[in-house]
């Protein structure tokens, strides 16, 4: 970005600096004499003495070279107050360290006090400086306020505290001072005072409330990686029990824990918060049972987290309270990956899924009502793809950094962070320079102190560079600060007293008047960084996560509970994009592989079981299919049987079979044959909608129409009774006869006698029986669950 030359308005100050700096050459006049006069150490005292400002001091060494040392590392750990007042006294604590081979002796530490900064270029050119420079590190404070330390051997550290009164640091108008902790002392091979090491600091001196205040949006991120694993398990009433890949997040939750620090720091900061719904969704998954996988694959152990679970929600639900809460699509997906890699995958859907789910999932775990018009691309960056898939799900407000959206003109400010990029959609510039100002290596002391100041200091820089012109800046930190990194972002925060900056909502930022003048053309796409192109979701991940989605649409089809299978796989293949697996791509790669083989793991608990060869006998007989469901829940699907020989053998048509959960279904279908011989029947499921479900089922079946055996029974039975039929019939005629010659009583006698009956052959009357063949038994229409083998060898269908 252009930074202006000089402030507006610094002539005075110039001038003052100009005043002081002759003064001092003045005052330094008789020293050079007295210096030409006197033996010196080579080349130390014609260049030093110009830092001299009081007479007293004319026959001392010299106190500094003007090319400075780098023997002594000094560590500024602490400085308080971060934004003094003119009553205030400033207190700098750290530690010096002599790197060098000598003892150093005559050590003492001292505080300098530089020139103002003239832009925000010159704090980052002053913060890399090393060694000591007279003119552009300024004149020491007086003696009094130094600090001895006295012989400092090679390799030893001393801490040290310095106290200034703030009056005694002469500071003028409104600006950002270049502070100095040095060390001065003296070796034996250089018996002369000088700088041996020195730390820069910047100081803000705002004496007077700034004409129009910056207004300044800061993001307070609540992000958090995948903690959830696909698999879940049953607890009391099959109800289902999440299991977490780890108990990690206890520890994050815990006091002390970086997502505790998060909310115990943030509920009092004037602070946007921005979450990623799958952390809430997750901690309030916590505060019921829960399980976590072991190191042995299918063995779980009970989850300890429900307690800081429960603590950690409570407290965010006070923390958020009267704060905007923006809420990024569920499990933050990773915009540039889906628009460079994954468009041709179907991934869109999910996206548009999880900025749905966002809303619903806030409100409901928080209980308040979020934004999520927000899209927030990985580091700010974007080009033109990825604003398309980011306002494809409905968000309009894209948070990009100023590093990406560059300023391509001579603007001599930093200007609105709010752009119109066309459509209808907002690009949200976070400033580059305070957004990565706390990315570093935050526990310690010294780095976490300079972050502070100098957070501070170009806060306040910005509100000068323009101080009659009125703009809105927004903060974009890291998505997931540790815990060293939260604490000093919330220290910049606290020291920003309001004498130049006012806090600002980001639904308010991005409804700011843009600054004309200002870039609001998207970048290309070659414009994208490499360093982060190379952490993108590779395409044949997207690919491995469409086939995941189509197995779980399949397996859907056929559940009567689906809530119980969608829900957490809808889940689990939206953390697969996740922005957090650009950290971890072996991670990554490991969760869609345990998502894919769980999901399959599943649907392969619903199944038919395989059956041997078959003898039929006869023209029609049933044959039965059995469909096992291992499944907690029952399942609908349709069983089609064909024959591959249907001129031989015909079956009847499919049937809808539902199978309880943990039960076996046999299913019978009709055959009808029509000639002897083999033949090849398959059986396939499909679900309700006519997709092919799980593998095809083929079996063989030997079809013996009409047998020699069975003619000889049929010819003999028919004989029997034509044989039968016309004994019956000679016998009535003859019983007629008889009865004709009684009633003539031509000389008949009739004798009273009963006339015996006449002898019956065996049988003779009898109706002959019907062989009935013994049957096999047909399987039990519904079954518990059986083996999954196939059914016994040689199985014969009678008719």
């Amino acid at each position: 970005m252009a930074e202006p030359a000089e402030l507006q308005g610094t002539t005075s100050a110039r001038a003052r600096r100009w005043l002081r700096r002759t003064a001092a050459l003045l005052t330094a006049a008789p020293v050079l004499v007295g210096v030409l006069q006197i033996p010196a150490a080579p080349g130390a005292h014609a260049q030093t003495a110009l830092a001299r400002t009081a007479p007293t001091q004319q026959t001392a060494p010299a106190q500094a070279k003007a090319t400075g040392s780098r023997t002594v590392d000094v560590a500024i750990d602490s400085l308080t107050p971060t934004t003094p007042s003119r009553n205030d006294t400033l207190t700098v604590s750290g530690t010096v360290t002599n790197h060098g081979s000598s003892t150093i002796s005559a050590s003492s530490v001292g505080l300098t006090v530089g020139p103002t900064m003239n832009g925000r270029n010159d704090i980052d050119t002053a913060a890399k400086r090393k060694g000591y420079e007279i003119g552009l590190d300024g004149t020491e404070v007086s003696d009094k306020y130094k600090r001895k330390i006295g012989n400092l051997r090679a390799g030893i550290s001393r801490d040290f505290t310095l106290s200034i009164p703030v009056r005694e640091l002469h500071l003028g108008g409104n600006g950002v001072y270049q502070l100095g902790v040095t060390l001065s002392g003296q070796t034996r091979s250089q018996p002369w005072s000088q700088v041996m090491g020195i730390e820069r600091t910047f100081l803000p001196w705002q004496p007077s409330a700034a004409t129009k205040k910056s207004k300044l949006t800061f993001l307070w991120p609540l992000i958090s990686s995948t903690h959830l694993a696909a698999r879940t398990g049953t607890g009391a009433n099959e109800q289902q029990t999440p299991i977490f890949q780890n108990d990690d997040l206890t520890a994050e939750l815990a006091p002390g824990g970086r997502l505790h620090q998060l909310v115990a720091l943030g509920k009092s900061l004037p602070v946007t918060w921005v979450v990623d719904p799958d952390l809430l969704a997750t901690v309030d998954a916590m505060t019921k049972p829960y399980e976590v996988q072991s190191q042995t694959e299918n063995e779980t152990t009970d989850g300890r987290g429900q307690a800081v679970a429960k603590q950690w929600l409570n407290d965010l639900q006070q923390a958020v309270e009267g704060h905007q809460v923006v809420a990024l699509p569920f499990a933050d997906p990773d915009l540039a990956s889906l628009a460079h890699r994954g468009k041709n995958s179907g991934a869109l859907s999910h996206l548009q899924t999880a900025t749905a789910l966002a809303s619903t999932t806030v409100d409901t775990v928080l209980h308040v009502k979020p934004r999520t018009d927000f899209a927030w691309p990985v580091n700010g960056a974007i080009d033109s793809s990825i604003v398309d898939v980011a306002t494809s799900a409905g968000a309009h407000n894209i948070i990009a950094r100023s590093d990406s959206l560059r300023e391509t003109g001579s603007l001599p400010y930093t200007p609105t962070a709010a752009r119109q990029i066309g459509g209808g959609n907002t690009a949200v510039v976070a400033d580059a320079r305070l957004s990565t100002a706390f990315m570093g290596d935050m526990t310690r002391a010294e780095n976490a102190t300079l972050a502070v100041q100098k957070f501070l200091a170009q806060t306040q820089m910005i509100t000068l560079q323009a101080p009659d012109k009125q703009r809105s800046i927004v903060v974009a930190p890291q998505r997931m600060p540790t815990t060293s990194q939260a604490q000093a972002m919330a220290a910049a925060l606290n020291g920003l007293s309001g004498s130049w900056t006012q806090p600002l909502s980001l639904g308010q930022a991005a409804k700011a008047q843009p600054d004309p003048l200002a870039t609001h053309r998207v970048p290309a796409a070659r414009s994208y960084p490499a360093a982060l192109r190379r952490q993108e979701l590779p395409t044949d991940g997207f690919e491995k996560i469409r086939l995941t989605q189509a197995a779980l649409d399949k397996f859907e089809g056929i559940l009567t509970a689906k809530d119980r299978v969608v829900t957490p796989f809808g889940a689990a293949i939206m953390r697969e994009i996740s922005t957090s697996w650009r950290q971890d791509p072996r991670g990554s790669t490991g969760f869609r592989d345990s998502v894919q083989a769980y999901l399959q793991d599943l649907t392969e608990k619903v199944r038919l079981i395989n059956k041997t060869d078959m003898t039929l006998s006869g023209r029609s007989a049933t044959i039965p299919v059995t469909v096992q469901n291992n499944l907690l829940q029952p399942v609908e699907l349709r069983l089609v049987l064909r024959s591959q020989q249907g001129n031989r053998l015909e079956v009847s048509d499919p049937q809808v079979v539902t199978v309880q959960g943990g039960h076996s279904q046999s299913v019978k279908f009709g055959t009808t044959a029509n000639a002897n011989g083999r033949a090849w029947v398959t059986a396939q499921l499909y679900t309700v909608d006519g997709q092919a479900y799980g593998p095809e089922m083929s079996f063989k079946v030997n079809v013996t129409e009409i047998t020699s055996t069975v003619i000889l029974v049929i010819a003999g039975g028919v004989l029997l009774l034509v044989l039968a039929g016309i004994r019956i019939y000679l016998q009535r005629k003859r019983s007629a006869a008889r009865s004709d010659e009684d009633a003539a009583g031509n000389g008949e006698k009739q004798d009273g006698e009963a006339a015996d009956d006449e002898p019956t052959e065996p049988g003779e009357g009898e109706r002959p029986g019907t062989l009935v063949p013994g049957q096999a038994s047909d399987p039990a229409p519904d079954t518990g669950s059986q083996s999954a083998g196939p059914s016994g060898s040689g199985e014969k269908v009678d008719h």
